[in-house]
């Protein structure tokens, strides 16, 4: 247990959390929409802090991130709980827990530990990922923090719902922000997550990138029936172009059935392909099919000369052309992040 960063306190022992933009109103002894921050006496506290559910060496490319460190390993972490409950959860069993959980759940994992094992088991970085990250806010930043010093790269895999606090708390040791960009629509939003202001996701997307040179990629699972129409993928598209840029990665995931929306069919390939064109349509040099493997996407090339500059196969990867972030072919700039790069931290 630790007490909260971002929260105010109110008359009558109230708080009010500033984490995430639910940005709770909490009454003594009462709990937060995450169920992770709790109002103990007039004081918040988070409950999860070095609370771990769920730790793997990832491939960085399983967050997805195809423009950051490719072929990296990534130590990965989650806890228990979430900010938003999306009807087609993959993680559900650990976003949907509960504070009770915590003991017999997780196991303990502090932040130097954390750093430890990174390097023991040979990851460049350190990820936030599996369920939100800032369900555990306190252990994200005292982790990045340390990741810095100990020269790790750090990723937030995300739901974009940090408040703008938040993201300015953790911006200086954060390196990339892994947002989903879930849909396009208001009525969509409140259908799938349950949350009413989803808007604000662009406008702190887009201030990571713009205030704190994070490195960007969006994700949007495309599900059949809710968010598959060209009025709200051509909405994700065009919005990427113009707030965050053209060579800013768009992945777009095929759907399949999970948790409450186990009634709908996987999405057709058929769907995934014009999703691709329409990012394409738009303007982005760099869309990737997800979640389809051997897909003709998989792999970057370069927009310019058309060549393969790197290969994917599922999560096997290998850099072929690249020098820094630009193509060693002809020298177009792709925006990519790795060790030998210019705006690598």
């Amino acid at each position: 247990m630790h007490e909260a960063v971002l929260y105010e306190k109110l008359p009558d022992s109230r708080v009010r959390c500033y984490t995430c933009q639910w940005r709770c109103r909490i009454n003594p002894d009462k709990y937060g929409v995450c169920g992770m921050y709790q109002n103990r006496g007039g004081i918040l506290y988070n409950l999860n802090y070095g609370r771990v559910s769920s730790v793997a060496a990832d491939p960085i490319e399983k967050k997805p991130l195809f423009h950051f460190y490719p072929g990296t390993l990534c130590f990965s972490l989650g806890t228990l709980g979430c900010n938003f409950h999306c009807q087609h959860c993959q993680n559900w069993e650990i976003s949907t827990a509960d504070s009770t959980s915590l003991l017999h759940g997780c196991r303990e994992l502090q932040p130097e530990t954390s750093i430890k094992l990174a390097k023991q088991y040979d990851c460049q970085g350190i990820a936030w990922t599996y369920n939100e990250p800032t369900i555990w806010f306190e252990h994200t930043l005292d982790s990045a923090r340390l990741a810095k010093e100990n020269n790790l790269y750090t990723v937030y895999v995300t739901n974009g719902y940090a408040t703008p606090e938040a993201l300015d708390a953790i911006g200086p040791y954060l390196d990339a922000w892994r947002v989903d960009i879930k849909g396009f629509s208001d009525d969509f939003y409140k259908a799938l997550t349950g949350i009413p202001r989803w808007q604000e996701i662009l406008e702190v997307t887009r201030r990571a990138k713009d205030k704190w040179d994070m490195h960007v990629e969006v994700v949007t699972n495309i599900i059949p029936t809710m968010n598959d129409d060209d009025k709200q993928l051509e909405g994700i598209a065009n919005w990427i172009r113009d707030e965050l840029g053209e060579l800013t990665p768009w992945h777009v995931t095929r759907f399949h059935p999970y948790h409450r929306l186990t009634h709908l069919p996987s999405t057709p390939l058929a769907t995934i392909d014009r999703a691709c064109e329409i990012g394409r349509r738009a303007g982005l040099r760099f869309t990737y099919a997800g979640n389809v493997p051997g897909h003709e996407s998989e792999s970057t090339r370069c927009y310019a000369c058309g060549k393969t500059v790197v290969t994917r196969l599922g999560y096997q990867t290998e850099v072929v052309g690249l020098e820094g972030s630009r193509c060693r072919f002809c020298g177009a700039e792709l925006n990519f992040r790795s060790p030998g790069s210019k705006d690598s931290s």
